[in-house]
């Protein structure tokens, strides 16, 4: 039989201890209470947070890794493909597929390095920053209305909660990229 435990919020966690914490077998040490309100709210929100740019993604045949490669490449202009690998973490393959469908329609351009021909640079199109600014109003729109529900701190909060779900030894170099893309997207005076 498995024993029910209630957290802190008083949520009931069934067989806590008796799950493993992650894949084969029980975890050893202090009893690992899962935060499953935590895990199905970031599901839906993940869920909602594309939903609308995927509506507008599937009318034009592309789906959310061409959202991704799109994002990353209007907001690092002349990235190689390179960089976006590591960043998406996905095969050359399936890169080169969603790259070639990008390139082919109009959204993405790739130029040849300066010092290196070999180097693959990104560029996005007037069109491709068009429909990059299209998905990310969408999405900044439902983020400001959620901001605007929790007050003035939550932009920070979610900053300093979301930096720490991603893995340790990652952290700086998202948080570099961030900056450097926020600094390239400043008018210049």
């Amino acid at each position: 039989m498995a024993d029910i435990n209630v957290t802190a919020k008083g949520t009931a966690v069934a067989g806590a201890a008796e799950r493993p914490a992650s894949g084969g077998a029980p975890a050893d040490g202090p009893r690992l209470e899962l935060a499953w309100d935590i895990i199905e709210l970031l599901f839906f929100a993940y869920r909602d947070f594309v939903g609308d740019p995927d509506e507008v993604l599937s009318k034009l045949g592309f789906g959310r890794a061409h959202h991704r490669v799109l994002h990353f490449v209007n907001r690092n202009p002349g990235m190689k493909v390179a960089d976006l690998l590591d960043i998406l973490n996905i095969t050359k393959q399936s890169l080169g597929r969603v790259l070639k469908q990008m390139v082919d329609q109009g959204y993405v351009l790739q130029k040849e390095g300066a010092q290196d021909r070999r180097q693959r640079l990104l560029y996005v199109t007037p069109k491709g920053e068009a429909l990059a600014l299209k998905l990310a109003g969408m999405q900044t729109a439902r983020i400001n209305r959620a901001i605007a529900e929790l007050g003035p701190a939550a932009h920070e909060s979610a900053r300093r909660f979301l930096t720490a779900m991603i893995d340790a030894d990652d952290r700086e170099a998202v948080l570099r990229l961030i900056a450097r893309a926020d600094r390239a997207a400043q008018p210049r005076s």
